[in-house]
């Protein structure tokens, strides 16, 4: 029997939920990182707070509203996206930017 090859991914939740539906009730973020530590994908993660984004060659970036992220395991990007469901920034009509995380 072979095992299931995972991929590490990150999940970065955008604030960018209309005004009225965000959502930031601490049950439903404790039932989905429930769901994630259950199913053993969670790997971890956190809030973001307020930063600037910085760069030598000339003017900065903007900051695009990063609000956190969360580290999930997942056997491929489509599988990875499965697990965005339930997510409150999901639901409440916001951006999930899924992204692999590359090993070296």
């Amino acid at each position: 029997m072979t095992a299931k090859v995972m991929a590490d991914y990150i999940l970065l939740m955008h604030d960018d939920a209309p005004e009225g539906q965000r959502d930031h009730d601490p049950g439903k973020w404790a039932t989905y990182l429930g769901k994630l530590k259950k199913a053993g994908v969670f790997q971890g993660g956190s809030s973001i707070g307020d930063g600037i984004c910085t760069s030598k060659s000339g003017p900065a970036a903007t900051i695009t509203g990063l609000s956190g992220y969360i580290r999930v395991q997942a056997e491929s990007l489509t599988k990875a996206r499965e697990l965005v469901v339930g997510n409150p920034v999901f639901e409440a009509g916001g951006t999930v930017e899924i992204r692999e995380l590359l090993k070296d």
